[in-house]
């Protein structure tokens, strides 16, 4: 919802007033959750994640990086990447295999603007598509706007990645357009859709990401019983 402030003696309109106050910065801190636990990550877990990736080529389809020729190679990234702080990087591991199977990052670290990014999501097979992995992405936006108090949360990939654009719709992320000829990736055109969860969105996003994680909404198998849309209608 756009709001502005209503003419005063022919003045244009503007925007809101907001809390201008700068949001902290995230900290290289371990978060648990009940079914994966996100560590920064180190140079350490390179070995892990390498096992992750084997068979997995397709999986780097969209990412800036990757695959990599070889665990030297896998590595030299990992060591390089685990320094940065902007994006900032955590490795997943899910609580029920004790192995380390991919990571994500918050980036696009804006304070003075209360934004921030979920993204550089990569999992490997046996993440995707599960509790944990939707738990890792939930404990990272929690902190971004529950703990360190950012207004706008961000999720944006290449407009042809149909499953980085249904996962953002499925955690409650809103469409807001695509950047046509953003950038150059891999030595190809990448459009970039970009989508949004705002401050007065986020509790109804975060509840049912809450109610859809519950152990309750899943069957005996492991499959869920509802959506997590149907938890926002």
């Amino acid at each position: 919802m756009i709001v502005t402030t209503p003419n005063v003696d022919g003045a244009p309109p503007v925007g809101p007033l907001v809390d201008a106050t700068p949001r902290p910065l995230p900290a290289r801190i371990r978060l648990r959750g009940r079914d994966v636990e996100l560590e920064p990550l180190h140079v350490r877990h390179a070995p892990e994640l390498w096992a992750a990736a084997q068979g997995a080529d397709e999986s780097w389809a969209y990412m800036g990086y990757g695959p990599f020729a070889d665990e030297a190679a896998m590595t030299r990234h990992v060591a390089s990447f685990a320094t940065t702080h902007d994006p900032m990087v955590w490795a997943v591991r899910p609580i029920a295999t004790g192995v380390v199977s991919g990571w994500l990052s918050l980036m696009e670290i804006q304070p003075g603007n209360a934004a921030i990014e979920l993204g550089n999501i990569w999992f490997g097979p046996r993440m995707q598509r599960t509790r944990a992995g939707t738990e890792a992405m939930f404990l990272l936006l929690r902190l971004a706007a529950d703990e360190l108090g950012y207004r706008r949360l961000v999720w944006k990939c290449n407009a042809l990645n149909a499953p980085s654009r249904r996962a953002a719709a499925r955690l409650g992320f809103e469409y807001e357009g695509t950047l046509r000829a953003h950038l150059v990736v891999k030595g190809r055109r990448r459009d970039t859709a970009f989508f949004a969860i705002l401050a007065d969105e986020w509790p109804r996003c975060r509840d049912a990401m809450v109610a859809w994680m519950d152990p309750s909404n899943f069957a005996a198998g492991g499959t869920a019983i509802r959506g997590m849309a149907s938890f926002r209608s």
